[in-house]
C-alpha cells in the first residue's frame, strides 16, 4: 500500500515509617484496601460522551496521501494486531483523555483514521478511510490495512477529531510485517496469560506498591525491554468474574474491564512498539472454565462479540469470523492460534472419543495445515493445556488472594471435577490422546513441533509420554500465580507419573515465556530457545532445542 521501505503517582511512604507500623494494622489496612478495591471496580460505568458526528466524510481512495501532524493527543488502546506479510489491523478507542475516571474511561464520538508510512517521521504517509467512533461500537476505530510489503517496518499515528478541520495525531506506533517464505531471519516473541487486574491491584495494595498501581503490570515493562517481534496473549486478558461477588456480566461492565486494562501506561508503551495476536479463554469469555452453553450471564454470544470488539483479531465487518488461524512468520517458524471456547461440547458431556474442544472443522483444519507446513519449527499455541499435569479437582486456583476474587465453574454446579481441557480425565482427554497419536503417526515428533499453553497459573515444561513437549506460560502477574501439581501427585491428572516434567516453578511468581528461533549457522541446524522469566524480567529457566531437520 504506498511506497516501499527498507526491509529491514503517588510516592511510596518513607521506609522508616513503614517499619514502625504495627503488623496487625498492616493486615487491617490491606483488608480494607481490598474491600475498597471491590467497591471501585463494582461501581457503574462512567458516562460516555456523545457528539454530532453521524457520517464519515467520503473518501475517493482507499488510501489517501496526507500530511501528518505531530503527536498532541493520547486516546486509548492504540495497537497493531494480526500482522501478516501484507496486512495489519490497526485499532484505537477514542476517549476524552485516555484516563480512568471512577470505574471507566469515558469515550468520545469522533472521526478517526490511521496515517501509515515507512518513515518514522511519517513523511509520505497515506491515510486510511475515515471511520466514526460511535457509542454502538464503543468508540473504537478499527481498520484493516492491506497491500503492505513483506518484512518491512511501518509507522502509524491515529488521526482523530470532531471533524476533518480539527484533527489531532496520537503517538507513533510501529510494527514489522511478517517475512513469509524465503527468509530465515531470527524471530523472537513473547506469550502470556492470566492478566487478572483485581488480583494484581489487591497484592499491590497489600505491598504498598503505589507506582505499580498507577503504571500497571511490571511484566509489561520487562517484555518491552526484550523488544520481541510480537506479543501473543493466550487469553484471560481480562477477568470478567474477578471479583466474583460483582462479576461483569453486561456489555457496559465487560467493556469497562478492557478500558481499565488498556488505560495503564505500561500497556500503552508496549503496544506502541510491539504488534499483537490475541486468543480468548474462559475468564475473558464468560467465567471460569466456561463453555458456550447454559443461561448464566454473560451469554456466549456476548462474550464472543466483546472479545472481537475490544482486540484486533478479525477485520471489521467480517460476517463469519473465525478465531483459529495460523501464520508462517518465515521459513524458520509457523505459529497456530487455537480457539478452545466457541466450538467445544458442554464440559458436563460424559467423556468419550466424540467429545471435543476444537470441533470437527477446527480439528480437520489443524491437521491439514500442520501437514502442509514446511516451516522448520511449528509452535502450536493453545489457551488450554494438552499435556499438564493439571489439577484433577476444582479448588485452590487463582493465587494468594483467591478467596477475595473467586473463579467458579458455574456451568458445573456442585461437580468438583476439572472438566476444562485435554488433560482432564472428566473433560476432553480422549480428543487430546487421539491428537497425540495422530502426531506420532505423521512423524511430527521428528518435525520440530512444540506446544505452548496458557490458562495455568504456574510455569512448567513437561513431556507427554509420546515425547511431545509443552510449555505453560504461567500467569503474568504475581497476584494471580500459584504452584501447580507434579506428575505422580494423587490429586493431579497424572497420578501414575507418566509425564516427564523437566521444569516447574518452585516459588510462585508471575511472568512470561519468550521463544527465540535462530537460523542455522555453519554446520549447526536452526535452534529454538524457550525461556521463562518472572514478572520483573529475571530469567528462571531456559532450554534449547536444535532442529531435527
Amino acid at each position: 500500500m504506498g511506497p516501499r521501505g527498507d526491509s529491514a503517582g503517588q510516592a511510596t511512604p518513607d521506609e522508616k515509617t513503614i517499619q514502625m507500623r504495627h503488623q496487625g494494622s498492616r493486615k487491617r489496612k490491606a483488608k480494607l484496601a481490598i474491600i475498597f478495591l471491590i467497591l471501585v471496580v463494582s461501581a457503574s460505568c462512567g458516562p460516555q460522551s456523545d457528539g454530532a458526528v453521524r457520517e464519515a466524510p467520503p473518501d475517493v481512495l482507499d488510501y489517501t496521501p496526507v500530511d501528518v501532524p505531530k503527536p498532541t493527543a493520547h486516546w486509548q488502546g492504540e495497537m497493531a494486531g494480526e500482522v501478516t506479510e501484507d496486512s495489519v489491523i490497526l485499532q484505537a478507542r477514542l476517549t476524552l483523555n485516555g484516563q480512568v475516571r471512577g470505574s471507566d474511561v469515558e469515550g468520545r464520538v469522533g472521526l478517526g483514521a490511521f496515517a501509515l508510512s515507512t518513515n518514522e517521521d511519517l513523511r509520505d504517509a497515506l491515510r486510511t478511510r475515515w471511520v466514526i467512533g460511535s457509542p454502538e461500537g464503543d468508540y473504537i476505530v478499527k481498520t484493516q490495512v492491506t497491500g503492505l510489503e513483506p518484512g518491512t517496518r511501518y509507522y502509524y499515528r491515529l488521526l482523530s477529531g470532531p471533524d476533518v478541520g480539527s484533527l489531532e495525531a496520537g503517538p507513533t506506533g510501529t510494527f514489522r510485517t511478517l517475512d513469509g517464505k524465503g527468509v530465515t531471519r531470527e524471530v523472537s516473541f513473547v506469550v502470556v496469560t492470566g492478566m487478572n487486574t483485581f488480583a494484581f491491584q489487591a497484592l499491590a495494595l497489600k505491598n504498598l506498591a503505589f507506582d505499580d498501581l498507577r503504571l500497571g503490570f511490571p511484566a509489561l515493562s520487562a517484555i518491552a525491554s526484550h523488544q520481541p517481534d510480537f506479543f501473543v496473549s493466550t487469553g484471560d486478558s481480562v477477568y470478567y468474574d474477578s471479583p466474583f461477588i460483582r462479576r461483569a456480566a453486561t456489555r457496559e461492565s465487560m467493556r469497562a474491564k478492557w478500558h481499565r486494562q488498556f488505560a495503564t501506561p505500561r500497556f500503552a508503551e508496549l503496544f506502541q512498539r510491539t504488534p499483537t495476536y490475541w486468543q480468548k479463554d474462559d475468564h475473558d469469555f464468560r467465567y471460569d472454565d466456561a463453555d458456550p452453553y447454559g443461561e448464566f450471564e454473560p451469554s456466549a454470544e456476548l462474550g464472543a462479540a466483546i472479545f472481537l470488539e475490544q482486540v484486533p483479531v478479525v477485520p471489521p465487518g467480517e460476517e463469519e469470523p473465525l478465531t483459529y488461524r495460523t501464520h508462517q512468520i518465515n521459513d524458520l517458524v509457523q505459529i497456530w492460534l487455537l480457539e478452545v471456547r466457541d466450538h467445544r461440547n458442554a464440559n458436563t458431556t460424559p467423556p468419550g472419543p466424540d467429545k471435543t474442544i476444537w470441533g470437527p472443522e477446527q480439528r480437520a483444519w489443524l491437521q491439514r495445515t500442520l501437514l502442509e507446513s514446511d516451516a522448520t519449527f511449528k509452535i502450536l499455541i493453545s489457551p488450554t493445556a494438552l499435556v499438564g499435569p493439571d489439577d484433577s479437582m476444582k479448588g485452590g486456583q487463582g493465587g494468594l488472594l483467591a478467596p477475595y476474587f473467586g473463579g467458579r465453574a458455574l456451568g458445573q454446579g456442585d461437580d468438583k471435577h476439572k472438566r476444562d481441557n485435554h488433560t482432564n480425565t472428566h473433560g476432553f482427554r480422549d480428543e487430546g490422546e487421539a491428537f497425540f497419536a495422530w502426531l506420532t503417526e505423521n512423524e511430527f515428533l521428528d518435525n520440530n513441533l512444540y506446544l505452548v499453553c496458557g490458562d495455568k497459573h504456574w510455569q512448567y515444561h513437561s513431556m507427554h509420554p509420546s515425547g511431545f513437549e509443552e510449555f505453560s506460560v504461567g500467569a503474568l502477574v504475581d497476584g494471580n500465580a500459584r504452584l501447580g501439581p507434579h506428575p505422580g501427585d494423587d490429586m493431579s491428572t497424572d497420578p501414575d507419573g507418566l509425564i516427564s516434567q523437566l521444569y516447574s516453578q518452585e516459588e510462585s511468581s508471575g511472568g512470561f515465556l519468550q521463544i527465540t528461533v535462530r537460523p542455522p549457522r555453519e554446520s549447526d541446524t536452526a535452534l529454538a530457545e524457550f525461556a521463562f522469566f518472572d514478572e520483573h524480567g529475571k530469567l528462571l529457566y531456559n532450554v534449547q532445542r536444535w532442529a531435527h531437520r
